[in-house]
């Protein structure tokens, strides 16, 4: 039996008591276990204050991008490996394994690319200069500068490459050294990429960390310059965030966490039309990626009153033709949920979702005799304002039509009741209507993609998220920001107000950012 080990201390640490075991999703075996126990946590995090953070800060922006370039090569090479691991113990089609090791190391790409822009000298200068007194003499400057402290990563289950390495990129280029935790079910893939990491020798002493298992009391020992980033559900968030250790030493925490998406078809949307066709493509990629595992997937559906038969026909349809089942298969075009734990939440929260909504195809029924399968499932919502359709997101291949008048100032109100998300799509040739929609939307929703028959067939799905882009959400959806090209460094660093002589500044410190960097 395979036990997954922790790097930490500079050296692979095999974890003490009781076993928690990963499985394959498909043929429920047990495929290796993780055990927790053993770890000294405040010597982990001094290890990397006292290497890492030395380590990373002499080195510039470009070299730090040297380093992630280099990652994403070495990882690349072994991208069979890995969507192999992907398969067996994330339940994963070979397309969804690729989808989340290719983002992964294209992430660290762009971010490499970044890195390489930015100015050589140790800090960023951010926005221009202004005059503070009765003259240009006394000036004033922000800049931001990296923080010696760590970032510890507590990541999701559902993207163990994808989730781990967008987070390490950002925090690289920033200069911080990383814990990383991946989620216990799935971690499989995270421990084989980090073995490649640790193997290659490609970054520095006290860098990279890895945690496989429980954190134990490792937010504990963070400080003022440390940060969390946590992906996962906003109860387990709400919880970390309220850590006493964390809120007394006012530790950085970004949250990525729960989202109940929302998909609008404006009334103009031809049926048949490009728009309406990249509309159904792309309800149907989000039930049925990554199983419908995914934080940006589609959880409600806004479709004009009159329309709904139609739609729901036509998503039925297309969901007809998804192959359900075995993996490894080539014909399969979706597997099963990640674990025994999540197929059971999803049946769960399949039933409440239909005491207020008719079920159009799928269920919660058996689909085969082993492996844990949910059925692609559509459901049309009785009232669009049914609480639980708006409350409770089912993180698996389920999705809800939500019907509306068709009033871009309705369909806002309604995406609002969700209380903050990470992505919201609306497809319309309505100029006017697309900016009533989005003014009203946009304060409730982190991204806002808009389609129509000039860009749909260029689009990328609204499902991605894409590193020059913020991903990340207001309320529900843990109010965090990542990604967004240097916007995600700087959740790293510090911003200062520089006042002063304007020579002195603008000679020091007043290196003009690249517009490509920013």
């Amino acid at each position: 039996m395979t036990t997954l080990q922790s790097y930490v201390l500079g050296r692979w640490h095999t974890g003490t008591g009781a076993p928690t075991p990963l499985h394959d999703p498909h043929t429920e075996a047990q495929v290796a276990e993780v055990r927790s126990g053993g770890i000294e946590f405040a010597a982990v995090v001094r290890h990397a204050r006292e290497h890492g953070v030395p380590a990373l800060q002499k080195r510039s922006f470009a070299e730090r991008g040297a380093l992630l370039k280099a990652l994403s090569g070495a990882l690349h090479e072994k991208r069979e490996e890995l969507i192999t691991v992907s398969v067996q113990n994330g339940g994963t089609t070979r397309g969804d394994a690729k989808f989340d090791i290719d983002g992964a190391t294209g992430t660290l790409m762009a971010y490499a690319e970044l890195a390489s822009k930015l100015p050589p000298k140790p800090y960023l200068v951010d926005g221009e200069g202004l005059q503070l007194g009765r003259t240009a003499r006394f000036w004033g400057q922000h800049v931001w500068t990296s923080r010696p402290g760590v970032a510890v990563h507590v990541n999701a289950f559902n993207f163990p490459a994808w989730g781990m390495l967008e987070k390490m990129a950002c925090a690289f280029v920033a200069g911080v050294p990383v814990i990383e935790k991946p989620g216990t079910p799935t971690a499989l893939l995270a421990w084989r990429i980090a073995q490649l990491i640790v193997e290659k020798e490609l970054l520095p002493q006290g860098a990279y960390q890895f945690v496989a298992g429980s954190t134990g009391d490792l937010l504990d020992h963070l400080g003022p310059m440390d940060a969390l980033a946590f992906t996962g559900s906003s109860g387990t968030g709400a919880k970390l965030k309220a850590t006493p250790n964390l809120v007394k030493q006012n530790v950085r925490v970004n949250i990525e966490a729960d989202s109940l998406n929302a998909a609008v078809l404006a009334p103009d949307v031809e049926a048949g039309g490009p728009t309406y066709n990249a509309f159904l493509a792309n309800v149907v990629l989000d039930l049925t990626q990554k199983t419908g595992q995914k934080c940006t997937a589609v959880r409600r559906i806004l479709v004009p009153r009159e329309r709904v038969a139609e739609v729901a026909a036509d998503l039925k349809a297309e969901l007809a033709r998804i192959q359900v089942g075995d993996p490894s298969a080539s014909t399969t075009r979706m597997g099963p949920v990640a674990s025994r734990a999540q197929g059971d939440d999803v049946r769960k929260g399949i039933e409440r979702l239909q005491t207020v909504a008719q079920t159009i195809t799928g269920g919660t029924q058996k689909l085969f005799e082993r492996g844990f399968y949910v059925a692609p499932t559509l459901l049309v919502a009785k009232d669009g304002d049914a609480a639980i359709v708006h409350s409770d997101e089912v993180f698996g291949p389920c999705s809800t039509i939500v019907p509306y008048s068709g009033d871009a100032l309705e369909a806002a109100r309604i995406v609002q009741k969700g209380a903050g998300g990470l992505v919201s799509s609306c497809y319309s040739n309505d100029d006017a209507w697309v900016e009533a929609y989005v003014l009203a939307a946009a304060p409730w929703t982190g991204r806002i993609w808009i389609g129509n028959d000039k860009s749909v067939e260029q689009a990328l799905a609204p499902g991605m998220a894409l590193p020059w882009m913020l991903h990340g959400g207001p309320g529900r959806a843990g109010g965090g920001e990542e990604l967004g090209g240097v916007r995600g460094v700087q959740f790293y660093m510090q911003r200062t107000a520089l006042q002063g002589f304007k020579g002195l500044l603008e000679a020091r410190f007043g290196v003009p950012q690249p517009a490509a960097a920013t």
